[in-house]
């Protein structure tokens, strides 16, 4: 079963631009090196200039699970530029 994921992290005040460069070449890296991720995009939200939403799909459970055991490195270069707080993170169930 796919497995979809929304994390919401916040960025620290005047770093977004340099967060963005940094979170672009993340993306392309998961997608890349990490088999059974579908999608891993990042966006913006409008009229909510320091937060980042990630939007993720795996293949399945054990697509994600191999995602979160390599995160801490993963985002090792974009962590100095987030608020330190918890992510928000949802796991979603399509309506079918």
């Amino acid at each position: 079963m796919v497995v979809t994921i929304v994390a919401t992290v916040q960025i620290k005040e005047g770093k977004m631009e340099e967060a963005k460069e940094i979170l672009k070449e993340i993306a392309k890296s998961v997608v890349a090196n990490e088999p059974g991720t579908l999608e891993y995009t990042v966006h913006t939200v409008r009229k909510e200039e320091n937060t980042i939403i990630f939007i993720e799909k795996y293949k399945d459970g054990d697509a994600f699970k191999t995602h979160m055991k390599g995160l801490g490195k993963t985002m090792a270069k974009a962590m100095p530029l987030m608020v330190p707080a918890p992510p928000n993170i949802k796991s979603l169930t399509p309506i079918e």
